[in-house]
């Protein structure tokens, strides 16, 4: 057991409680967590999950993306359990009496204690988290994390008019003011950028938007200090996190709408001491999730660019012949690759680059202990991305350096089908991605195989490389619109031997009365993987033009080998 979870137990026992809850997210509900609490306890570094420590057990809960990794970095200490084949309260259920359960009112939803759960438990908010307690957070003094405005000439849409059409939704309801919980809906809607988040230009912050057209950013003031076009916005005015209850207050009107995926506990209960609430899903997520054509013209643009340093990246690897390259190395010459262009500024999340073995933990991340050689019968996957002046890209290649079984070259075939099977979606009759998601898994379901994640997320405009609310899973009803981009990668997995996935961002286009998927990326797939006896003609004719393309996007920034080596894939 380790120094701080042992410390914690003595909290809980100080506390007269049973146990402690740890959820992943921080404060601001964002994907990278600072700080991570959960993993300074469990040793997890994936990017969702749950804890629950009492004295004598601890439970970790993970989805299945992270039921390998989970196992092999908390396993020594932690129960691993899958959700959702089994929550929080099925679990909790098995004990005899209500457990008194403490939580961070910062770090969690009423919608996210329910659903984890329910009645089974009596859940006491402790306002200075224990883990904080152990180990305090220290702020780091950075000189460069301002926040910053976006011209409209880059996002294709001025805040005025943002605003407005939010204002429209809140008098449409009947909601005097909303409180915009999520920092990447303020970024969105205020055309504001920040450096808060490793791997996307978040700006930490909340916003109070009210019908009358008053405006109230709860920042690091510091922070806003050189933004001067939104300081001459008359009607927005600048506050301290501190100061939420103080403007709560002194705030007119009767109803406030909160988001109940990311209003806290803490913040809900301030704004219910004063106001009538309606709790549904922020307007900002759906108007932002459809991007307009300056926006799809700039994530084109970086798709390009990025596309170009991933073509040299393959053809250096595919084409080693003598230097021993391990997956670090292959992450570190990547990033290389894309740091010749000049509008590349960072990863747009960590990196995956898995061998052998390795390559079947989903979301693995390379280290100095689990930094694996990359040998000529390894499987290799390689899911990366970046941000882009202006652009977010996600695109995850698998490649082999000697001839593949028959095993693989079958499943990679059928990953590489039902990612085809996505991309010609006719979404005229097929507009949902609980629909689409079932065609991505025909091929592996016809010899009872499947991946345990799902086969497409949103993705941001020089935001985060997930976003929602649509999606491609077995759960997700969203309509798809016009505008809106998404992942497409189904994969498949076999523990402890290989992992194979296929992604590639895609957008939704119209064009007069049909609706359509159209590639973001481009990027060749590796030919050497496939069976081409279990492709059709459609699919054969797909993936010729598709490499067909890719050379008339790329060639321009290829050496006289790299574009012989892409010619002669198509």
């Amino acid at each position: 057991m380790n120094h701080t979870l042992k410390k914690l137990k003595d909290l809980i026992l100080t506390n007269s409680l049973d146990g402690y809850i740890i959820p992943k997210n921080d404060e601001f509900f964002s994907e990278y967590a600072n700080p991570d609490r959960l993993k300074k306890i469990t040793n997890f570094s994936g990017s969702a999950g749950l804890a629950i420590i009492l004295i004598n057990k601890n439970l970790l809960f993970v989805d299945g993306r992270y039921t390998i990794q989970a196992k092999k970095q908390s396993g020594k200490n932690f129960s691993i359990v899958q959700i959702p084949n089994s929550n929080p309260k099925d679990v909790l259920k098995k004990f005899k009496k209500k457990l008194n359960l403490g939580f961070d009112p910062k770090l969690f939803t009423n919608l996210s204690l329910l659903r984890y759960f329910g009645n089974e438990s009596n859940l006491i908010p402790i306002h200075i988290n224990l883990i904080d307690q152990i180990n305090p957070v220290k702020k780091k003094k950075t000189k460069d994390n301002y926040f910053y405005t976006l011209p409209n000439e880059i996002v294709g849409e001025n805040t005025n008019s943002k605003i407005k059409r939010l204002i429209t939704e809140l008098k449409k309801n009947s909601i005097d003011n909303i409180f915009v919980s999520a920092p990447e809906n303020v970024a969105w809607l205020l055309n504001l950028r920040g450096n808060d988040n490793p791997y996307s230009p978040i700006p930490n912050s909340n916003l109070i938007v009210s019908k009358n057209n008053d405006l109230i950013l709860f920042s690091e003031k510091r922070k806003v200090n050189k933004i001067k076009y939104l300081r001459n916005y008359k009607n927005l005015k600048f506050y301290e996190f501190k100061d939420f209850f103080k403007i709560i207050k002194i705030l007119s009107g009767k109803s406030f709408c909160i988001d109940h995926l990311t209003c806290s506990v803490f913040h809900q209960s301030l704004i219910n001491s004063k106001f009538n609430f309606k709790s549904f899903v922020d307007p900002c997520y759906s108007m932002k999730s459809i991007k307009n054509s300056t926006e799809i013209k700039n994530m084109t643009k970086a798709h390009e660019y990025d596309g170009a340093a991933l073509t040299k990246f393959l053809y250096w690897i595919k084409n080693n012949k003598k230097k021993v390259i391990t997956e670090l190395y292959a992450e570190k010459k990547l990033e290389k690759f894309r740091k010749k262009n000049k509008s590349y500024i960072s990863p747009s999340f960590n990196t995956i680059a898995g061998a052998g073995p390795n390559s079947a933990i989903i979301h693995y991340k390379a280290n100095k202990k689990t930094n694996r050689k990359i040998f000529k019968n390894d499987i290799f996957l390689c899911d990366s991305g970046g941000q882009y002046k202006y652009g977010t890209t996600d695109v995850t290649r698998t490649l082999c350096f000697n001839r593949p079984s028959k095993k693989i070259k079958d499943r990679f075939t059928r990953v590489l089908k039902g990612h085809i099977a996505v991309i010609n979606t006719n979404l005229n009759k097929v507009n949902t991605g609980k629909k689409i998601d079932i065609k991505a898994r025909k091929y592996l379901k016809k010899i009872n195989l499947d991946y345990s994640h799902g086969t497409g997320h949103g993705v941001g405009y020089y935001l985060n490389v997930h976003e929602g609310p649509q999606s491609i899973s077995k759960f997700n009803n969203i309509p798809l619109k016009p505008g809106m981009i998404l992942s497409n990668e189904p994969g498949y997995y076999e523990e402890n031997k290989f992992g194979i996935r296929i992604e590639n961002l895609i957008y939704v286009k119209k064009k007069k009365k049909n609706i359509f998927f159209e590639n973001l990326t481009y990027a060749p797939i590796d030919i050497d993987l496939i069976d081409f006896k279990l492709l059709d003609k459609k699919e054969k004719k797909y993936l010729s033009n598709y490499h067909l393309n890719t050379y008339n996007k790329l060639a321009k920034y290829l050496n006289r080998k790299e574009r012989k080596w892409l010619l002669n894939l198509i």
